[in-house]
């Protein structure tokens, strides 16, 4: 095996496992968490180069100071009980605080989105710019192939990706999970970053429009941000599949445009301007929670199995970790089926539209 690392040591007197996880984001860290805190030893890869994900923040050095741009998800809600209870746990270690302009429940990480991911992540034993191209079952565990070259064995895998990097992976291995991730699409996102001179003089600091622009916000205004002038632009999901690979250039020319219609002000001087594409912004709603079988060592979480929201990948993570730890879902494949009911599907992030009622996929 070339480059092969064996991480592996698990037996029957022995209750610990040696776990990898693909997808360093909300949901595999909280898998991590959660199983770590069980006594295994959990190892993630994670193909970027620092924690963040779709939580990311973008600095951007000007000629006015560096500018900071939230260009993921631009906040959370809070729902659910024990992901309230993580929250308050972040809030007193200044990880996160209210971001009241969003909304009642809305929080933000601080002094960045990301900040309460490279806490997770910081007590985890993570390996970024590590790319997991394939996985191939060893009995009685697996082996990961990394794009580097390296192999890694462990005791069982866990697949936290986005649903499409994990029909990929899981397509060899596991049909019937893979099948469920080819069909949780998720929705795009062109997003614009503007830093400016001077103050945008407009009255509110969130903005949610349709089509073109789906939200826009003044990064600066949420809480623990300095900086200059800072603005995030988000298309909404229909305008950015359609233009998913138009020119940069006029996704920024007519994004800046259709912001200046929303507010209906024009822009001062623009120290910085640039754009990104989120390829998988906005995730689906598949609505099983997590995917488990305890036969196979094999796992599935990810935001795309509740709803689009970071909470949904914190629960998905932990639903997952709790499968694995405990023996009386072990004994079986843990997911209902497809058309189960999928409920409080609101979402936090401007990858989508605001709150929907309960649905069925």
């Amino acid at each position: 095996m070339v480059n092969g690392s064996h991480i592996s040591g698990h037996d029957q007197a022995d209750p610990m496992m040696h776990i990898g996880i693909i997808g360093a984001g909300m949901a595999g860290l909280s898998c991590a968490q959660f199983l770590t805190e069980a006594g295994h030893k959990v190892r993630l890869f994670d193909k970027g180069r620092g924690a963040g994900g779709r939580m990311s923040t973008r600095r951007i050095a000007t000629s006015v100071g560096e500018a900071t741009f939230d260009h993921g998800a631009q906040y959370f809600n809070v729902r659910d009980a024990q992901f309230r209870r993580q929250t308050a746990l972040w809030r007193d270690a200044g990880l996160v605080a209210p971001w009241p302009s969003a909304g009642p429940e809305a929080y933000v990480g601080v002094p960045t989105m990301n900040a309460p991911l490279r806490d997770m992540a910081n007590r985890q034993s993570v390996q970024w710019s590590s790319l997991v191209v394939n996985i191939t079952r060893r009995e009685p565990g697996w082996t990961l192939f990394l794009e580097a070259g390296e192999a890694v064995d462990v005791d069982l895998v866990v697949v936290a990706t986005p649903a499409e990097q994990a029909g990929c992976l899981l397509g060899d291995v596991a049909q019937q999970f893979a099948a469920r991730a080819r069909a949780a699409h998720s929705a795009p996102c062109w997003t614009l970053m503007l830093a400016f001179h001077q103050t945008l003089d407009v009255g509110e600091d969130c903005w949610r429009g349709t089509d073109a622009v789906g939200w826009a916000a003044r990064n600066r205004a949420k809480p623990g941000r300095s900086g200059p002038e800072s603005w995030v632009v988000q298309a909404g999901p229909n305008w950015s599949r359609r233009y998913l690979e138009a020119d940069p250039d006029w996704i920024a020319t007519t994004l800046t445009e259709a912001f200046c219609t929303l507010i209906g002000a024009s822009l001062p001087t623009v120290a910085s301007l640039s754009v990104h594409r989120w390829r998988y912004a906005r995730s689906g709603a598949d609505g099983a929670g997590m995917m488990f079988d305890p036969a196979l060592r094999l796992g599935v979480c990810g935001d795309w199995l509740i709803g689009p929201r970071v909470e949904a990948a914190w629960i998905s993570g932990m639903k997952l970790a709790n499968a694995i730890v405990a023996p009386d879902v072990r004994e079986q494949t843990s997911f209902p089926p497809r058309n189960a009911a999928i409920s409080d599907c609101s979402t936090e992030t401007a990858f989508s539209t605001p709150h929907c009622s309960t649905t069925r996929p």
